[in-house]
């Protein structure tokens, strides 16, 4: 071995189960290496996890010491960023703060539409959020609904910060039920300021500042900061992040992620004018949905089931049950890989029908109309994986083209079967680089390029 490395940039991910550390070089940008090593949060300290995969880090980069500039992180440890979300109309305000919410990296326990109940504050009790939202009312419109809210969860003295996005009339009032009651409050700006428009990002920057101090201070957690001096946010934000990034780079994109336990979808888009024309509600330019019934190793038994375990047996040529039995997070015998690879494609594509939009058609009287619901990805160029199933798998391939040729009847409000780009995230990098380019844009935007080949 050599002489101790200096880099530029560590970035760690702090995921529930593992932690892994990526190496950047800012001038010029390059990835150096990556390590990783068992998260240790439920040990009681992150920093043994953290320490471990630097020396993994130094293994694979033939050096006793990494030394580093700085460190970020993402997480999705000590339970993530657990969220509930209050608002008015669940089509309208409870939607837009939904999807702030979802954006920023969020793990949605709970959203209420309407004033809240006893019963309502009982859950909201039970489900013990790190964070909540509370929006409601257009600008200069209904002002009670989210006052009413705001007292009722204020008198339940909840140790949580809350986030206030609704009516800018109601800020002053909100402001000083919380301050009563000892309780952090953040104000936003409306997430829903005007009907039919959205205007999630303030509230989402937000988010994840609130999460940097909450992640600070979770069990295990606690003495982060004694190795990470530099932004901390939700690893699904981050992925967020560097989606953004990309349609800065190359026009719009959809990003897949299947995890173990839960299917996430990005999507950065306007889509087209001719269906915005028929959109029935608006839908935000980056839009996040994370299936918690979708995984290759939590969630492989769901969706087993989904797809039949008999059929999938037959088509596999395989007993489903028996593999299942002994499954492991990553597989090793090739009856695993062939049945990790079908979940894995059937997660990816149930997950992509639940994000993706479609076109609706109504018989009125004066004939059929067309409408269209949910998303439109139909401008979409590119289709990325990143995530350990979609990078790493041999049959990737295969499964993205599944992916690209979903929209085969038509009716998604997706692209034609082969015109979009399909892309790797061959160096599983996306996350660290989206908190990478909170800082350092362009030089995350040159790793980017490189780790997808562009």
């Amino acid at each position: 071995m050599s002489g101790a490395m200096t880099v530029d940039v560590l970035v760690a991910e702090i995921g529930s189960t593992t932690t892994v550390v990526n190496a950047f070089c800012l001038s010029p940008p390059r990835f150096l290496g990556q390590g990783q090593a068992p998260t240790s949060v439920l040990e009681g300290d992150v920093r043994i996890g953290l320490t471990q995969a630097v020396h993994s880090l130094c293994g694979h980069l033939g050096v006793p010491e990494v030394r580093w500039g700085s460190m970020l992180a993402t997480s999705s440890a000590a339970g993530g960023l657990r969220m509930t979300v209050h608002g008015l109309i669940y089509d309208m305000t409870v939607k837009a703060a939904r999807e702030a919410a979802l954006g920023a990296g969020g793990i949605l326990r709970m959203t209420t539409a309407g004033k809240l109940r006893p019963g309502d504050l009982e859950r909201i009790v039970q489900t013990r959020p790190n964070l909540i939202l509370i929006a409601g009312g257009t600008d200069y419109g209904e002002r009670d609904t989210a006052l009413h809210n705001a007292q009722l969860i204020a008198q339940a003295k909840l140790d949580a910060p809350v986030i206030y996005a609704g009516n800018v009339e109601n800020q002053g009032e909100i402001q000083s039920i919380f301050q009563k009651s000892g309780q952090r409050v953040y104000l936003a700006e409306n997430v829903y300021p005007k009907l039919d428009q959205l205007n999630i990002e303030p509230t989402r920057r937000i988010i994840h500042k609130v999460f940097e101090e909450h992640i600070t201070a979770a069990p295990g957690m606690e003495h982060v900061r004694d190795m990470v001096n530099g932004s901390i946010i939700p690893t699904p934000g981050a992925v967020m992040e560097c989606a953004m990034l990309l349609q800065r780079e190359i026009g719009d994109v959809a990003v897949f992620d299947v995890g173990g336990a839960t299917t996430d979808v990005h999507s950065v888009t306007q889509g087209s004018d001719e269906i915005a024309a028929l959109l029935v509600s608006p839908e935000p330019f980056a839009k996040r949905t994370v299936e918690g019934d979708l995984g290759c190793y939590v969630n492989a038994g769901n969706v087993a089931d989904m797809l039949g375990r008999e059929k999938l047996g037959r088509e596999l040529g395989l007993d489903v049950d028996a593999v299942l039995a002994s499954y492991r997070a990553i597989p090793k015998t090739p009856e695993e890989h062939r049945l990790v690879t079908a979940i894995a494609s059937a997660a990816a594509e149930t997950a992509l029908e639940r994000h993706c939009g479609r076109l609706r058609y109504v018989y009125t009287p004066q004939g059929r109309r067309t409408y269209a619901e949910g998303k439109d990805l139909t401008c979409v160029k590119a289709l990325v994986a990143t995530g350990g199933a979609l990078t790493r798998l041999a049959a990737r391939q295969q499964i993205m083209e599944r992916l690209r040729d979903a929209n085969r009847s038509g009716s998604m409000l997706f692209p034609r079967p082969g015109q979009a780009r399909i892309l790797f995230d061959e160096q599983y990098i996306m996350a660290s680089l989206g908190v990478l380019s909170r800082q350092y844009p362009d030089e995350a935007a040159e790793l980017l390029r490189a780790t997808l080949s562009l």
